[in-house]
Parts: structure tokens; sequence; C-alpha cells
């Protein structure tokens, strides 16, 4: 017996060195990508790290400077913020009303979940110098429909008050990819929930509210934290949609978003100490309401079991 025993360990140590060694690739890129970076960065932020010259130790410093000397700090939050707060419910709204309107068996469906789902794929530069062709004030195509129906057209990307609802319109343009994850979730909605439904009376609407958005809430609940995320970080949108080009973020610093003045400070100034300072901080915002989101899913997001698990 004691002899199967060493046997039966030794066997368990082979697995688990074989197991180490499979993610071993993994591991290392992690600590030296990820890791290692993340961790660099938490240190820079301490210090006037300018690349450079030597990295000498500030302290708060540069978190005292973001919170009382920056103004741009404030108005490229607030910023990013009302673009959050606007854009997250209206794509996660539009993506299910999408997904629940293509779920319809109709002829030629197919072609219209392929049509609403272009937009996700295509490259984001090239959205964007489209955009800007369709929101053209006197002669994009927008403002050319809203014409037709009386309609006089705003400045969208020269007037500061309609920028950045520019941008949130153009997001709305590709809710297809979040479509397609709810269009998946309502194929897995069971038809005898609605016609038991049905022999109750209920109609459309309450059939919607009390079937299948109870249903998709796990999805729902996915979109919202993956678009939030990703709504802190845009860039790309104030960086390349200015009315100036020669100043990004423009008109009146409406489309100076946090990740476009955090990069201006990294790569203009080259205060990148100032940068990762500012990187932090955003970390921080994403991951507490990460982590709201995740306490409060609890109440609200139904899964199959029924203990919401």
């Amino acid at each position: 017996m004691p002899k199967k025993k060493r046997k039966w360990l030794s066997l368990d140590k082979r697995e688990a060195a074989q197991g180490y060694m499979f993610v071993a690739p993994w591991i290392i890129g992690f600590l030296c990508f990820t890791g290692g970076p993340l961790l660099f960065s938490l240190y820079a932020s301490f210090t006037n790290y300018d690349i450079t010259s030597r990295m000498d130790w500030v302290g708060l410093r540069n978190y005292q400077i973001m919170f009382n000397r920056d103004p741009l700090f404030w108005i490229s939050l607030k910023n990013t913020l009302y673009y959050v707060a606007i854009m997250v419910p209206l794509t996660t709204i539009g993506s299910l009303l999408v997904a629940v309107l293509l779920n319809v068996k109709v002829p030629g469906m197919r072609i219209f979940r392929t049509i609403y789902y272009l937009p996700a794929v295509l490259s984001g530069i090239g959205v964007y110098m489209l955009w800007m062709m369709l929101l053209e004030p006197q002669s994009g195509l927008v403002n050319t429909v809203l014409g037709f129906v009386g309609i006089d057209g705003p400045n969208w990307l020269t007037d500061p008050n309609w920028t950045k609802d520019s941008l949130i319109l153009m997001r709305l343009w590709a809710v297809g990819g979040g479509m397609l994850l709810y269009l998946a979730a309502l194929q897995g909605v069971s038809e005898q929930l609605y016609e038991a439904a049905e022999l109750d009376g209920a109609g459309h609407i309450r059939k919607f509210w009390h079937i299948t958005v109870p249903m998709v809430t796990p999805v729902i609940f996915f979109d919202l934290v993956t678009s939030l995320i990703g709504g802190f970080q845009v860039f790309q949108e104030g960086y390349i949609m200015s009315a100036d080009p020669t100043n990004p973020g423009s008109p009146m610093n409406s489309l100076l978003f946090f990740n476009l003045h955090m990069f201006n400070k990294a790569f203009k100034v080259f205060d990148m100490g100032y940068a990762m300072a500012m990187a932090w901080f955003l970390f921080l915002i994403a991951i507490a309401v990460t982590i709201f989101n995740m306490v409060a899913s609890k109440y609200w997001v139904h899964y199959e079991g029924g203990d919401n698990r």
C-alpha cells in the first residue's frame, strides 16, 4: 500500500508539473507585458517621469496637481462621464429593442440581421471619416434628410453643444454588436412562457417586460459592464473627429475626453508621471463602477437556477 500511495503522489506531481508547464507561457506573458508594466505605472505615477530623464520621487504631487491645478482634468472628466451616462443606456436599450424586432420569424430576416450587424465590424477610422461627411452641416446627408421634413439641422461637430451627442448618435448606428448577444439570448427563451402568458391575457408589452427582459438580464448585465468600461476608454472619436485637426478635442474642449487629455500629457508635453496618475484614477473609477454593478446585480439579474448565481 505505501508503494502504491507514493506512486499516485508522483503521478499527481507530474500532472501538476505538466499543467504549470502549459500555462507558463501565459504567466510569463502576463508578468512581462501586463503585470510588470502595471506595477511600473503605479510607481511612476508618484514621480516626475518624463521618459528622457531619471524618475524623481514626488509623492502625491501629481495627484494634487490633477485635482487642484489642472482645469482641463475636470473638463475631460465631465465630458467622459456625460458621454458614458448617455451612451451606455441608449446603446443597451437600442441593442435589446433591435434584437427583439429581428427575432421575429418572417422571410428574409437573416438579411436584415446581417445589415444591422455590418456596422459593428467596420474599421474605426473609416467609420469616423464616414460620419464626419454625414454630419457635415451644409452638405451632409443627416442635415439634408432633416431639411426634407422642415428641421434645420445643427452644426454637429462644430457646435460644442452638439459634439458629444454626435458621437453618441454614431454609436447608436453600431448597435449590431450588442444586438447579436441579445438575439442569441432571445433564441433561448422558451416559447412555452409566452404561450402561458397569452393564456393569462398578457399583451405584447407585458410579455416583453415580464418574460423577455427578466430572461435576458444576464446578457444585459454583461453588456452594461463591458459598455461602461469601453465608454470610459473613449479616445479615438475625440482625437479624429475634432473640428480643428491641429487641436484634438475642439471645439472649446467639448471633445476633450479623459483619455485624450491623458494622451496629450504623456506624448505632447512628456509628463508621463502625471499621465500615469490620471490612468490610475480612471482605473479606480472603472473598478468602482464595476464592483457597484456586480453588487447590485443580485437585485435585478435573474439566472435560470433561480438563486441569481
